[in-house]
């Protein structure tokens, strides 16, 4: 986990089994509209799957698809 606070919400997009765009954010509300953006933009990549992680508590916030 990641202690620097500009790294806090960390957002991955996998797609095909790899990693393929991922990004960090200080604000978890910054974080999650990125999180919605990429749905809409990246979504329908092959086997897309997007993920939001609090790095200092280690929660999954948000996963899609669900």
């Amino acid at each position: 986990m990641s202690s620097d606070p500009d790294e806090r919400f960390h957002l991955t997009l996998t797609a095909t089994g790899r990693r393929t765009m991922q990004g960090w954010w200080r604000s978890e509300m910054v974080a999650r509209r990125k999180f919605v953006a990429w749905v809409g933009s990246y979504g329908a990549l092959p086997d897309a799957r997007i993920t939001l992680v609090d790095e200092e508590t280690g929660l999954v916030l948000a996963t899609w698809p669900t």
